[in-house]
């Protein structure tokens, strides 16, 4: 049904093995069994990684990933705009380093939720806000570890396609 499928993560293709839930019922009318679809998950690799292979092969094609639009990184940045959360060990480790490394950098940190509803959105308006901004000289966008799920943000389209159009050069952590 509509509402099932509208939930799925990943396209399905003809030919692809899937393992389906749902339910059996009998249409009465008729005497007919129909086999009520509620969930599927495809075979062999997560529904995940398999949203992820798709998306990657779409934005490949529209040349999203040619390494011609790739924005050099600045050999010794004097201000750096980091989007992440400003309570994880990331920030921590990006600040250590800086600090330790290159203690004249100013670093401007946008702080953005990094997992769960509404993170690659926000996620995406920094990556567009900080190309509002003159004087930043390349951006990094990241967080700590995790699972596929936690990071699952930073893999969105509308991710993609701000690092893409942005004139600042990313750096994903």
């Amino acid at each position: 049904f509509k509402r099932s499928n509208e939930k799925l993560k990943f396209k399905l293709k003809d030919g692809m093995k899937a393992i389906c839930f749902g339910k059996i019922s009998v249409y009465e009318p008729r005497g007919s069994y129909q086999l009520i679809v509620e969930e599927v998950e495809p075979k062999g690799v997560g529904a995940l990684q398999l949203q992820f292979q798709q998306l990657k092969e779409k934005l490949h094609k529209e040349g999203l990933f040619d390494p011609a639009h790739k924005v050099p990184i600045p050999l010794l940045p004097t201000r750096v705009g980091i989007v992440t959360s400003p309570t994880g060990a990331a920030i921590q480790d990006i600040l250590n380093i800086a600090r330790r490394r290159f203690s004249n950098v100013e670093i401007i940190i946008y702080p953005v939720r990094v997992q769960g509803e509404g993170s690659k959105d926000e996620i995406a308006a920094a990556i567009r806000d900080f190309n509002k901004l003159d004087n930043i000289d390349v951006m990094i966008v990241g967080r700590g570890g995790g699972s596929l799920e936690d990071l699952w943000a930073f893999n969105e389209e509308i991710v993609a396609r701000a690092i893409y159009d942005s004139r600042i050069p990313v750096i994903s952590a």
